[in-house]
């Protein structure tokens, strides 16, 4: 199944408290076109089992498809291990690199890979490039697109440096992921995302947010993202924005919440689904609308 701009995608950090196989018929039920998984998933899937070839026969028999497979966090020159103080599941996901990741992706069937820089990792521009190309090589070899994603407190912390990277790697598999919550929070502009071509934005991330910044981002964007629609981001420019560039990236909603953690999958996935299409329609509205000349 092919992912295009039309389609949801119900990203991981979404539905936390349920394992991955669980997670299929809720998102299918809610009318999602696709789901990502994390590295360790496969592994906890395989050690019951399930391999990765029969995942992904039990994802394409719920009508989905895997979108990415998130993250590979180990690709920066300078990259150290994560701090032991570090929250056991961040610790997890902040192990992997291009070696593990890519083969995993081409047998889950996944479109892409998302890039991170978590710990504060800082290389020079140039350097960066050429790592991110490193990376965009070896999943070439798999078929697999990598989209870079930029979190504000890290080493990549906004799209302009992201960008920056990716277009000096020239790879055409290599693009950037804008995650709403990210973006904002970063202080990136709507002007900075139109001067990019639309079609090397590869990941959208939709989420909300208040309008007050906690002091702590990490913990905030952690535990108390919220519903999209549900605060103060403008999601309605972004996404008008993304459209005018062109970008055909498929809608991932990744709202990690302690809130959503605790309730029903099928509930958290049939109210994030409703939220995102009213936002989605909303856009969709606003671009039909007369604009000023």
């Amino acid at each position: 199944m092919t992912l295009g701009p039309d389609d949801l995608v119900l990203c991981a950090g979404s539905v936390l408290a349920t394992p991955f196989l669980e997670r299929l018929a809720p998102a299918q039920a809610a009318g999602f076109r696709g789901v990502s998984i994390w590295p360790h998933e496969v592994e906890a899937a395989r050690a019951a089992g399930v391999g990765p070839a029969e995942l992904r026969t039990r994802v394409a028999d719920h009508g989905l498809a895997i979108a990415e497979l998130d993250a590979v966090a180990v690709w920066l020159p300078g990259h150290r291990a994560p701090p032991t103080g570090l929250d056991p599941g961040a610790r997890r996901l902040l192990h992997y690199d291009a070696e593990h990741v890519c083969p995993v992706g081409e047998a889950v069937g996944a479109r892409s890979i998302t890039a991170i820089e978590f710990l504060g990792v800082k290389a020079p521009l140039d350097e960066a490039a050429e790592a991110f190309a490193r990376l965009c090589d070896r999943a070439a070899q798999h078929g697999l697109l990598v989209h870079l994603e930029f979190l504000p407190w890290a080493g990549v912390p906004d799209l302009a440096h992201a960008w920056e990277i990716v277009r000096r790697a020239g790879r055409e598999n290599g693009g950037v992921l804008v995650d709403a919550w990210h973006f904002f929070r970063s202080g990136s502009t709507l002007a900075q995302l139109r001067a990019i071509p639309g079609e090397r934005v590869l990941g959208i991330q939709l989420d909300d947010a208040p309008a007050v910044v906690e002091a702590d981002l990490v913990d905030e964007t952690q535990h108390r993202r919220l519903v999209p629609g549900q605060g103060a981001l403008d999601l309605v420019g972004l996404l008008r924005t993304l459209d005018a560039i062109g970008c055909r990236a498929p809608k991932g909603v990744e709202v990690f919440s302690d809130e959503l953690a605790r309730r029903p999958c099928a509930e958290v996935c049939r109210d994030l689904a409703a939220a995102t299409r009213r936002v989605l329609a909303a856009a969709k509205s606003d671009s039909l609308a007369p604009r000023p000349r």
